[in-house]
């Protein structure tokens, strides 16, 4: 028999779908928030882009799943960077 057999992961897709830990306490997951519609709007408008111009994120993502998002939504990425400081991203959430 082979070394290098599958692994099964040991997850039922029912069992993923929620999760039992907090995936934002996590060093390496960034700080994720739903930009509230009045905001996103400005947001949109200095950037001069439509909503779907802007970077993708699946609905399916597990930090989009963690905060509630729903296809539609902009989300706020706040990423911590050694050169940067802080890196504000604004990604829009579609089906998936």
């Amino acid at each position: 028999m082979s070394e290098t057999k599958s692994r099964k992961s040991k997850f039922s897709k029912s069992q993923s779908a929620s999760y039992s830990f907090d995936i934002f306490k996590h060093e390496l997951v960034p700080k994720h928030e739903i930009v509230p519609i009045d905001e996103a709007v400005e947001i949109l408008k200095r950037l001069g882009v439509k909503p779907e111009d802007l970077p993708w994120i699946r609905a399916s993502d597990p930090a989009v799943r963690a905060i509630g998002g729903k296809p539609g939504d902009i989300i706020r990425v706040i990423r911590k960077s050694p050169t940067a400081g802080e890196v504000v991203v604004y990604r829009y959430v579609i089906p998936g």
